[in-house]
């Protein structure tokens, strides 16, 4: 057997081990409950599970046992785009140039006390 043979089956055995590592764990879903009618839904926290039927019934089992829950949403996280820390200044920081946002326009005076008495 020659080296190159050799490089390539441990090539091919570490490419195996990656692999049954990576499928050890079953996906990450986000669980996100909503506890009355016209309340939002929160995030309640994450689990792991195989598909989205059993992702549901897993976030039943832990997030829903001992509260009051309406409805349950749950989303794969992969699916979920989010920012960054770093993202934030730049992403969040209001525009300066659109003022008529920023309600510093309005002035309590004398006046509206005045209208508020009559």
């Amino acid at each position: 057997m020659k080296y190159s043979q050799v490089y390539s089956i441990n090539n091919n055995m570490s490419d195996i081990n990656k692999t049954t590592q990576s499928n050890d764990q079953w996906d990450l879903w986000e669980v996100f409950i909503q506890e009355s009618d016209n309340a939002p839904h929160i995030h309640a926290g994450s689990i792991r599970a195989a598909d989205a039927e059993n992702a549901l019934q897993n976030a039943r089992d832990v997030f829903a046992r001992r509260g009051k829950v309406k409805n349950m949403w749950v989303v794969k996280s992969e699916h979920i785009i989010a920012t960054t820390s770093t993202d934030a200044a730049p992403f969040f920081d209001p525009t300066s140039d659109k003022v008529y946002r920023h309600p510093q326009f309005y002035k309590h005076t004398l006046d509206d006390e005045l209208w508020k008495k009559s």
